[in-house]
């Protein structure tokens, strides 16, 4: 899946979550980053933190793969 902007990242992983049975709240306990956090994540706001989404993504078993276009 090619990723653009930050609703795209977000939609992937909320898709993700959701694929895994994981709630919001199941996601923030194990992780321990607040479930706004993760909402706002999900939501595609710009202001998430680099380091935190990358953690997210690979806690949900998501790889991230950079290329040149």
């Amino acid at each position: 899946m090619k990723i653009n902007n930050a609703e795209e990242f977000g939609c992937a992983i909320k898709t993700r979550r959701k694929e895994l049975n994981y709630t919001q709240n199941y996601v923030a306990e194990v992780t321990g980053f607040s479930a706004s956090f993760i909402s706002n994540l999900e939501n595609g706001k710009e202001t998430a933190e680099l380091g935190k989404a990358l953690y997210l993504a690979n806690l949900l078993g998501l790889d991230i793969k950079l290329s040149e276009r």
